[in-house]
């Protein structure tokens, strides 16, 4: 059994990982925790997600958990994280980190922490999407320079980063597969008389509407033919089962910044 502790145990995706890990036989939900202001402060997190008594009370900082805890998820905000993060060093605990947005300074903090404690940090914890990471640079290689790439991803209104982590990864696989610099061929935004599409422009193209849980495609545009891969996460649960199955996977690992492909064993 390993011992969970889920950060922002009542938002969207705190709810989902901190009852699948109810219902897991190999998971011990031991903590839970939330922003100081929120209403079910106090109580039970069992009651709370509609479950019998735990025994476990949603509290506002990790630190009521950390002591009993052996891996801590985290799927918050970049503020969040970071201080989940410093706590997790000091007591030296692996982090599951499912947050997305950070800048590259954070990422470096991030990297420098794995060096002592276990974090697996991954833009997408869903099997399929880690499946992509694995296949787009094969496919991109044989397509070569002569079809267009576009990355297309749509979300939830409520999302607050974009491009989404995902699209970005999607897209940072292509162009290394393709020897592209990221930087200066990823276009975000087209408006006005733009003239034509340079060849070695990698598009990213966002969407927010509605309850879109997570949609993604990479279009490969040739003369005569075009490509699509598409990937539709219709529940949170499939990210929130990848979180677990990352918390089991962590069990004896060293230090280390880890991502979703090391644990499906895609590298």
């Amino acid at each position: 059994m390993v011992n969970v502790s889920v950060a922002g145990a009542c938002g969207k995706m705190g709810r989902r990982i901190a009852s699948l890990a109810i219902e897991h036989p190999e998971i011990n939900l031991t903590g839970a925790f939330e922003a100081k202001d929120n209403e079910h402060m106090g109580k039970d997190i069992g009651d709370v997600l509609g479950y019998p008594k735990i025994g476990v009370i949603l509290s506002e900082n990790i630190l009521a958990h950390i002591q009993q805890t052996e891996v801590v998820i985290d799927f918050t905000s970049i503020q969040s994280t970071m201080e989940n993060l410093n706590v997790c060093e000091d007591y030296r605990k692996p982090i599951i980190i499912g947050t997305t947005g950070f800048k590259e300074d954070e990422l470096n903090v991030i990297r420098q922490k794995s060096k002592n404690i276990p974090v697996v940090l991954s833009p997408n914890m869903s099997v399929g999407i880690n499946l992509l990471f694995k296949i787009l640079g094969e496919v991109a290689t044989v397509l070569g320079d002569d079809y267009d790439v576009e990355v297309v991803e749509a979300h939830h209104r409520l999302k607050k980063d974009a491009p989404s982590g995902t699209a970005l990864k999607l897209a940072q696989v292509i162009a290394d597969a393709l020897l592209r610099d990221f930087d200066q061929n990823a276009v975000f935004c087209r408006k006005g008389l733009i003239g034509e599409r340079k060849q070695k422009e990698i598009g990213i193209q966002t969407v927010r509407a509605g309850d879109i849980v997570g949609e993604h495609t990479v279009l490969f545009g040739g003369l005569g033919e075009r490509i699509e891969i598409t990937h539709k996460a219709s529940s949170r649960d499939t990210f929130a089962h990848g979180a677990l199955r990352a918390a089991l996977w962590l069990r004896g690992k060293g230090a280390g910044m880890y991502d979703m492909q090391d644990i499906l064993g895609l590298k």
